[in-house]
């Protein structure tokens, strides 16, 4: 199986009250074509910005990160965010839908390639009917319930057919029923397209979805001594060789 995600010698660190905190170590990670992988761990482990380094909207301070073949660590902060475009979709928990757009438009505006319209519309119409949403295409976020806020997101993470979706809380401010239906939905959805998924949450049950699991303090060496001595059996959870 081909690779989709590797990760080499990755650090991150930030400034706090004029002394250096390291946030990330992680000598080394990798996630296959087709994978599926939920990330957990506690607050301030690193989880948030392990995504946003994925993603390229944050530089690491040194390794690398390579993407799909392209290496992330070489780009510019301008071809990080080209590429990004393109090649990943993100979803965050607070959606970051624009009011005054409708559902459609919030998604067609993500959309990066110059199909003609009618062409652009179909996609468009499609990815809202396979979550629910063919009858809700004109309406604004203020109309849509959060689940359905949520939904379009979702959608408008993957109108580019992204080889890479990344999901942060995705559920973390819906109900628990809600929720679950996020989980199944970003599933089926990321199988049904062959993407490589890959979550942070907080969500046991929604982690507890996925084939290959694990807690970031397993490969973040920074915050590995805070992992309890005695975690039982891994059974699907990742067997980590550093």
């Amino acid at each position: 199986m081909a690779l989709l995600l590797q990760i080499r010698d990755l650090k991150k660190q930030f400034k706090v009250d004029g002394r250096f905190v390291p946030i990330l170590d992680i000598p080394q990670w990798y996630v296959e074509k087709g994978e599926h992988v939920a990330i957990t761990g506690p607050s301030g482990s690193g989880k948030s910005t392990f995504l946003h380094l994925i993603s390229g909207i944050m530089s690491a301070d040194s390794g690398g990160i390579v993407v799909d073949g392209q290496p992330l660590h070489n780009m510019t902060e301008s071809k990080r965010d080209a590429f990004r475009a393109s090649a990943i979709g993100y979803v965050l928990q607070d959606f970051h839908l624009l009011p005054s757009l409708t559902a459609r438009q919030n998604v067609e505006i993500a959309m990066t390639s110059r199909l003609p319209h009618k062409e652009r519309k179909q996609i468009v119409d499609s990815l809202l009917e396979q979550v629910g949403l063919a009858d809700r295409s004109k309406h604004l976020p203020s109309q849509l319930s959060r689940g359905q806020q949520q939904r379009v997101a979702i959608v408008r993470a993957l109108v580019n057919q992204p080889p890479l979706l990344l999901a942060d809380e995705p559920t973390g401010s819906l109900d628990w029923e809600t929720a679950d239906e996020i989980s199944s939905l970003l599933l089926d959805l990321s199988m049904t397209h062959g993407h490589t998924l890959i979550v942070v949450t907080h969500d046991l049950n929604m982690a507890d979805r996925f084939p290959r699991c694990l807690n970031i303090q397993e490969i973040n060496k920074v915050h590995r001594d805070a992992l309890p001595k005695q975690q039982g059996p891994l059974g699907k959870r990742e067997k980590v060789t550093l």
